[in-house]
């Protein structure tokens, strides 16, 4: 795989819902709306998209929509990670059936795996399947980091692991990984406030939260810095940042559905143990959103 495989601006689209169910109409504009606003990938079923409260027939049929509504005109990675490798490959294998041109597989949660156990598990997933592998590494959602030297094991041994979303926030972490697997391995940032450093060290890009209600912006910020435009990179990262900063006034998904749900893209509709945020960060939201002109 080229370095290029996976560059670009990624969206960690929200699921959408409505009276309990996964709204698969708006779900499918959602697509639209990133397509024709220049989002070079979508990844449904992720962290964004409360994966880990839709059932494992939801989750498949989330992927299905989003493939079919992109049409091949961007890619899809669909997030297929587990806490069990069997169930990782389950997904894993799903998504490449439904014609996802890859998968986003997240650090095993809860049981905290050792180094050799997370090596075996990344390896076990991508060998179940042909499409590119990008790994997750989130050790605050998940209780583990990914090492360098796993990474750069797993970057050397399994073809088809191509890259990985590092949501570290460790920009030493991430040069070391960079080193370590060359630059044919997709780093991508896992933290909209960080994109522009991480790609000045050698990063290919974004999976990205903001995205969802500032794709154009975002996918101008990227693509000016894969272009050297570092001036009109930087310029673009000193707007994005009030949101960038405002997504994570609660925990992710939280702020981002309730930004959408104010500019009237969505429903405020969670699944618990997500809920609706309190007043006063709500109201906090509303005025960075202002900046932006997409509330009044």
């Amino acid at each position: 795989m080229s370095q290029t495989t996976f560059q670009g601006s990624f969206v960690a689209l929200v699921t959408p819902f409505r009276n309990g169910q996964v709204d698969e109409a708006k779900l499918r504009e959602l697509v639209e709306f990133q397509v024709s606003n220049g989002t070079d990938g979508l990844i449904p079923c992720g962290t964004t998209g409360e994966s880990p409260t839709l059932s494992h027939d939801e989750h498949k049929r989330v992927v299905e929509i989003v493939v079919d509504a992109a049409r091949k005109r961007v890619h899809v990675v669909a997030g297929t990670g587990s806490n069990s490798t069997r169930e990782a490959i389950d997904l894993t294998k799903h998504a490449e059936r439904a014609g996802a041109s890859g998968a986003l597989v997240v650090n095993p949660y809860y049981n905290k795996p050792t180094q050799e156990g997370l090596y075996q598990h990344f390896r076990a997933v991508a060998e179940s399947v042909a499409i590119p592998i990008i790994t997750y590494n989130i050790q605050g959602r998940t209780a583990v980091n990914v090492e360098t030297t796993t990474m750069a094991r797993l970057a050397r041994d399994v073809k088809n692991i191509v890259g990985v979303k590092e949501a570290s926030g460790s920009l030493d972490q991430m040069s070391q990984v960079i080193a370590a697997c060359g630059p044919n391995f997709c780093v991508l940032s896992g933290d909209d406030n960080i994109t522009l450093p991480v790609m000045a060290i050698g990063g290919h890009g974004v999976i990205s939260v903001i995205a969802n209600i500032l794709p154009r912006e975002t996918a101008d910020m990227v693509h000016a810095a894969l272009e050297g435009d570092f001036k009109r990179a930087r310029e673009l990262h000193y707007r994005l940042f009030p949101m960038a900063r405002a997504a994570f006034l609660e925990t992710n998904p939280i702020p981002i559905k309730e930004a959408m749900a104010m500019a009237g893209m969505l429903e405020p509709e969670f699944r618990l143990p997500m809920c609706r945020m309190g007043e006063a960060n709500r109201e906090t939201l509303r005025g960075i959103l202002r900046q932006y002109a997409l509330v009044k």
